[in-house]
C-alpha cells in the first residue's frame, strides 16, 4: 500500500551549496544540518503549533476500549 504523498519543496540551488558546505564544515549529513537550522528557525512559531496538534492527533493510540485484546 502507497503512503501519503508529502509536498517537497525546491530548494535554491545556492542555498544546497551553502547547506552542503556547512554540513561538511559540521561532518554532519546535511539533512542533520537542514532539521536543525528549521527546527531552531520555526520552533515555538504559531505553524510549529497547528503541525504539532495535527502530528499528535494522528499518532494517537486509540482510546484503550477501542483497543484489541491479543
Amino acid at each position: 500500500m502507497a503512503g501519503f504523498k508529502h509536498y517537497t519543496p525546491q530548494l535554491d540551488r545556492f542555498l544546497v551549496s551553502v547547506l552542503y558546505h556547512e554540513a561538511r564544515r559540521q561532518k554532519k549529513p546535511m539533512t542533520v544540518v537542514a532539521n536543525g537550522l528549521l527546527e531552531t528557525a520555526l520552533r515555538g512559531s504559531k505553524s510549529w503549533q497547528v503541525a504539532e496538534s495535527a502530528t499528535v492527533l494522528k499518532e494517537a493510540p486509540p482510546p484503550f476500549a477501542a483497543r484489541k485484546s491479543v
